[in-house]
């Protein structure tokens, strides 16, 4: 899923203020903090999207052509998906 800066700067801040909002945590430098928000969202979006391609290569290298947007291949790729992102978690 890619996303525009905007939108990523937007999700940052929603994230942080209801950080702050629900006194979960004190800011001591607040740009830091959006800062390393809008890192992260930018970094788990960079491996959803190798994840997407690495799925899309399994599903091209099977022997028969399955199309794109068929049951089948909504099927393999929610599987292969979910079995790579496993893969990628900490």
């Amino acid at each position: 899923m890619r996303l525009s800066e905007d939108r990523i700067s937007h999700l940052a801040h929603l994230i942080t203020d209801g950080i702050w909002k629900d006194d979960l945590v004190d800011f001591v430098d607040e740009d830091k903090v959006l800062h390393e928000t809008k890192k992260s969202i930018a970094d788990y979006l960079k491996i959803e999207d190798v994840v997407d391609d690495m799925v899309r290569g399994k599903i091209r290298s099977i022997s028969r052509p399955i199309p794109e947007g068929s049951k089948e291949w909504e099927v393999l790729y929610k599987k292969y998906y979910q079995e790579e992102i496993a893969k990628k978690r900490f």
